[in-house]
Protein backbone atom coordinates (compact mmCIF):
# COMPACT_ATOMS: atom_id res chain seq x y z
CA UNK A 1 0.00 0.00 0.00
CA UNK A 2 2.82 2.40 0.88
CA UNK A 3 4.56 1.75 -2.45
CA UNK A 4 1.33 2.56 -4.30
CA UNK A 5 0.89 5.89 -2.48
CA UNK A 6 4.53 6.75 -3.08
CA UNK A 7 4.17 5.89 -6.76
CA UNK A 8 1.08 8.11 -7.07
CA UNK A 9 2.93 10.99 -5.40
CA UNK A 10 5.85 10.56 -7.81
CA UNK A 11 3.50 10.58 -10.79
CA UNK A 12 1.82 13.74 -9.48
CA UNK A 13 5.22 15.44 -9.12
CA UNK A 14 6.11 14.33 -12.66
CA UNK A 15 2.88 15.86 -13.94
CA UNK A 16 3.76 19.11 -12.14
CA UNK A 17 7.17 19.07 -13.82
CA UNK A 18 5.54 18.47 -17.21
CA UNK A 19 3.23 21.43 -16.64
CA UNK A 20 6.19 23.61 -15.66
CA UNK A 21 7.93 22.70 -18.92
CA UNK A 22 4.76 23.36 -20.92
CA UNK A 23 4.35 26.75 -19.23
CA UNK A 24 8.00 27.75 -19.76
CA UNK A 25 9.11 30.54 -22.08
CA UNK A 26 11.18 27.97 -24.01
CA UNK A 27 8.13 25.82 -24.76
CA UNK A 28 6.05 28.86 -25.64
CA UNK A 29 8.72 30.06 -28.08
CA UNK A 30 8.81 26.57 -29.61
CA UNK A 31 5.02 26.60 -30.13
CA UNK A 32 5.13 30.09 -31.68
CA UNK A 33 7.94 29.11 -34.05
CA UNK A 34 6.13 25.93 -35.05
CA UNK A 35 3.00 27.97 -35.76
CA UNK A 36 5.01 30.37 -37.95
CA UNK A 37 6.46 27.45 -39.94
CA UNK A 38 3.05 25.85 -40.43
CA UNK A 39 1.22 29.10 -41.25
CA UNK A 40 3.76 30.62 -43.65
CA UNK A 41 2.68 29.89 -47.21
CA UNK A 42 6.17 30.65 -48.49
CA UNK A 43 7.80 28.26 -46.01
CA UNK A 44 5.24 25.54 -46.68
CA UNK A 45 5.82 25.86 -50.44
CA UNK A 46 9.55 25.33 -49.89
CA UNK A 47 8.91 22.33 -47.65
CA UNK A 48 6.47 20.76 -50.13
CA UNK A 49 8.90 21.24 -53.02
CA UNK A 50 11.65 19.62 -50.95
CA UNK A 51 9.43 16.68 -49.93
CA UNK A 52 8.42 16.11 -53.55
CA UNK A 53 12.05 16.17 -54.67
CA UNK A 54 13.00 13.89 -51.78
CA UNK A 55 10.62 11.26 -53.18
CA UNK A 56 12.40 11.51 -56.55
CA UNK A 57 15.73 11.39 -54.74
CA UNK A 58 14.78 8.13 -53.01
CA UNK A 59 13.73 6.66 -56.36
CA UNK A 60 17.03 7.68 -57.95
CA UNK A 61 19.00 6.28 -55.00
CA UNK A 62 17.77 2.77 -55.78
CA UNK A 63 19.82 2.84 -59.00
CA UNK A 64 22.54 5.21 -57.84
CA UNK A 65 24.59 7.14 -60.34
CA UNK A 66 23.38 4.89 -63.15
CA UNK A 67 19.93 6.48 -63.02
CA UNK A 68 19.52 8.88 -65.98
CA UNK A 69 18.31 11.72 -63.70
CA UNK A 70 20.96 11.19 -61.02
CA UNK A 71 22.95 14.43 -61.48
CA UNK A 72 19.85 16.58 -61.95
CA UNK A 73 18.08 15.20 -58.86
CA UNK A 74 21.21 15.36 -56.71
CA UNK A 75 21.70 19.02 -57.62
CA UNK A 76 18.06 19.95 -57.12
CA UNK A 77 17.76 18.20 -53.75
CA UNK A 78 20.74 20.17 -52.43
CA UNK A 79 19.32 23.47 -53.68
CA UNK A 80 15.87 22.79 -52.18
CA UNK A 81 17.33 21.60 -48.88
CA UNK A 82 19.38 24.77 -48.65
CA UNK A 83 16.30 26.91 -49.38
CA UNK A 84 14.40 25.18 -46.57
CA UNK A 85 17.32 25.44 -44.14
CA UNK A 86 17.85 29.14 -44.89
CA UNK A 87 14.17 30.02 -44.53
CA UNK A 88 13.88 32.37 -41.53
CA UNK A 89 10.88 30.56 -40.02
CA UNK A 90 12.59 27.17 -40.31
CA UNK A 91 15.84 28.50 -38.85
CA UNK A 92 14.00 30.04 -35.89
CA UNK A 93 12.06 26.81 -35.38
CA UNK A 94 15.25 24.74 -35.37
CA UNK A 95 16.80 27.05 -32.76
CA UNK A 96 13.64 26.83 -30.62
CA UNK A 97 13.58 23.06 -31.03
CA UNK A 98 17.22 22.83 -29.90
CA UNK A 99 16.49 25.06 -26.90
CA UNK A 100 13.57 22.88 -25.85
CA UNK A 101 15.61 19.71 -26.36
CA UNK A 102 18.37 21.23 -24.24
CA UNK A 103 15.91 21.90 -21.42
CA UNK A 104 14.59 18.34 -21.60
CA UNK A 105 18.16 16.97 -21.63
CA UNK A 106 19.02 19.02 -18.53
CA UNK A 107 15.93 17.73 -16.73
CA UNK A 108 16.75 14.13 -17.70
CA UNK A 109 20.29 14.46 -16.38
CA UNK A 110 19.12 16.08 -13.13
CA UNK A 111 16.54 13.38 -12.51
CA UNK A 112 18.93 10.58 -13.42
CA UNK A 113 21.83 11.92 -11.36
CA UNK A 114 19.46 12.45 -8.40
CA UNK A 115 18.84 8.73 -8.37
CA UNK A 116 22.44 7.65 -8.94
CA UNK A 117 25.60 8.84 -10.69
CA UNK A 118 25.66 5.54 -12.58
CA UNK A 119 22.17 5.93 -14.08
CA UNK A 120 22.51 6.13 -17.86
CA UNK A 121 20.58 9.05 -19.34
CA UNK A 122 20.44 9.07 -23.16
CA UNK A 123 20.54 12.74 -24.09
CA UNK A 124 22.23 12.65 -27.48
CA UNK A 125 24.21 15.66 -26.26
CA UNK A 126 27.93 15.08 -25.61
CA UNK A 127 27.93 17.96 -23.10
CA UNK A 128 25.82 15.85 -20.73
CA UNK A 129 27.58 12.56 -21.46
CA UNK A 130 30.90 13.42 -19.84
CA UNK A 131 31.87 11.19 -16.98
CA UNK A 132 29.58 8.43 -18.18
CA UNK A 133 31.01 5.05 -19.04
CA UNK A 134 28.37 4.76 -21.72
CA UNK A 135 28.57 7.56 -24.28
CA UNK A 136 25.05 8.72 -25.03
CA UNK A 137 23.38 6.20 -22.77
CA UNK A 138 22.32 2.65 -23.51
CA UNK A 139 19.43 3.78 -25.68
CA UNK A 140 21.62 5.79 -28.04
CA UNK A 141 22.31 2.90 -30.41
CA UNK A 142 26.06 3.42 -30.19
CA UNK A 143 28.60 0.92 -29.00
CA UNK A 144 27.95 0.69 -25.31
CA UNK A 145 30.45 -0.48 -22.74
CA UNK A 146 27.81 -1.11 -20.07
CA UNK A 147 27.47 -4.52 -18.58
Amino acid sequence: MLATIERIELLEKAEELVQMVLDSDIAENYRQCLYRVKSSKETQAKVKAFVKMKERYEEVQRFGRYHPDYKEVMGQIRVLKREVDLDDAVAEFKRAENDLQGLLDEISVLVGRSVSESVKVPTGNPFFDTGSSCGGGCGSGGSCGCS
